[in-house]
Parts: C-alpha cells; structure tokens; sequence
C-alpha cells in the first residue's frame, strides 16, 4: 500500500471515530441557548441544507437522536431540540402542556428565520410535532410522527405502559420531592393526563405525513391507523418485530425510508393504484 493511501486511511478513520464520539446533546460547538415563553430553550444545529427539526420522547434528550443526527446531517441542517423540562431545556414551573411545546418549537423556528421545515417527532415529540402541523400549519414542509397517541388512556396508550406510568406517578407522590422528583412527576402526568387531541382534528393537517409505529409498540397499532386515517394526506408503515423505539432499533430502515419520504413528491394511491 503506498503511503499515500495508508494516510487517507489513516484520515477516514479518524474521521469515523470522530464522528462516533460527537456528544449529541452536550455538544459545546452546536449548542444554543434561546430564551422563550418563560425558560431557555436548549438546541443543537448540524450540518446544511433545508431545515429538520428533531423533537423527542418524554424523559429523553438531543442524546436519543444519536442514530440520525450523523445521518440526516449530510442532507439537512438538523435542529435538535431538549424540549420544555427535558435535558437543557430547565423550566421548574409546575404547568407542561404539549401545546405549550408546539408554541414553543414555532418561536424557535421564528428565531431562526424560518418560514418552514421538516419535522421528525418521536413519542410526545410526535404528539407535540401534530400540534405544531395544527396550530402553525405554514411551519411543516413534511412530517414524520413515530409511536405518537391522540387521547391518555388505553386505547391511545397499551395498557401496561399506561398503568406503569400510574405507579411511577403514585410512587412520586408519596414522598417529598426534590427539584429533579417534582420535574419527573410533571412530565410523567404528562403522558397521564395528555394529549387530548380528537381524530376529526387531524383533518386540518394539509402537510404530507407518515406515521411510523412498530408491530409491538407502546401505542397500538389500531390507534396508529386510526392517526393516519384521519390525516388527508399520509402514508403508514408499521414495521414488524419492533416496539417503541423504532429510531433506535430499526435506525438503518428508519433513516432512508424518512429520508425517501421528504424527498418523494406525495403520491395519492386509489382506483386501479390500489392493485400496484
């Protein structure tokens, strides 16, 4: 091998174990602070292109995205966001409402200058990334929701996670809380007592829109199809042998399909199309 070719070896894999220890989430050089709506949003940006804003489960952080931020960043200038009393984002007031997070992720993009962009939602980020489509609707290009729930019960949440999420809430109130106990405890009731979103109200969302779930997934699959029934314009894929956490376990179907999906013209299939 000449030396040529062992030092661009050398810099590639370099390069690839750079990449690798990028601290999504606490990332010094790609972190921003936006003071908004009464707390300072956290936010990470990478690479360019046009605009992708990452919006995560409850209880997570920037962090989670792990698995698409090097991807997507080749494509997009990704946005990764800690929301509203998650990870950087502190905020120790007791109300939290994902209307309040749609709100606040269209006063980032307004800080930012953007008209509009694309948007993956996991789990609440999901449910919040709806919201956004309904109450800034000029503000989604495209929309990608995985694992996201309409109503708090057990027909929008499966039922072992739903009473799961009871016994950590009561566990909480049982005893005094630190600041770290007490911001647990709103975000746990959260998910308990929200979102409350009506199936007739996903008519109003006009972005392109595919709904992800897995086949075994903390929000069931009826209540998936049902979302994107309800959407006029939406694509479903439930992807098998998965549970909630599809971006994670399934990232290498996840990312080019998503990838595919923002870059495909939206396609409505009917008549003799159904046969295809």
């Amino acid at each position: 091998m000449s030396a040529t070719k062992l030092i661009c070896l050398l810099c590639v894999c370099l390069y690839f174990s750079a990449s690798s220890q990028v601290p999504y989430g606490n990332n010094k050089a790609a972190g921003h602070y936006l003071a908004t709506r009464g707390f300072k949003m956290y936010y990470e940006t990478y690479g360019q292109g046009a605009p992708l804003l990452l919006l995560h489960m409850n209880g997570e952080s920037i962090k989670v995205f792990s698995n698409q931020i090097p991807y997507f960043s080749k494509y997009y200038r990704v946005i990764a966001v800690d929301t509203r009393a998650h990870g950087k984002s502190i905020d120790k007031k007791d109300s939290l409402t994902f209307e309040m997070m749609a709100d606040d992720f269209n006063a980032l993009l307004d800080s930012l200058h953007l008209d509009s962009c694309y948007v993956i939602g996991w789990s609440d980020g999901g449910i919040s990334a709806l919201l956004l489509a309904l109450r800034h609707p000029e503000k989604v290009r495209k929309l990608v929701v995985s694992g996201p729930n309409l109503w708090p019960d057990t027909t929008g949440v499966a039922p072992f996670i739903y009473h799961y999420m009871e016994q950590i809430a009561d566990s909480l109130r049982r005893h005094p809380l630190t600041a770290e106990g007490k911001n647990l405890l709103k975000t746990t009731e959260l998910d308990l007592y929200q979102p409350h979103m009506t199936l007739e109200q996903l008519h109003d969302i006009q972005c392109p829109t595919l709904v992800v779930g897995g086949d075994h997934d903390g929000i069931p699959s009826l209540h998936l199809w049902q979302i994107s029934q309800h959407i006029p314009r939406c694509y479903l894929w439930i992807v098998p042998n998965s549970g909630h956490s599809v971006v994670i376990y399934k990232k290498d179907q996840f990312n080019p399909i998503v990838h595919d999906f923002f870059n495909q013209p939206y396609r409505l299939i009917e008549g003799l199309n159904l046969l295809k």
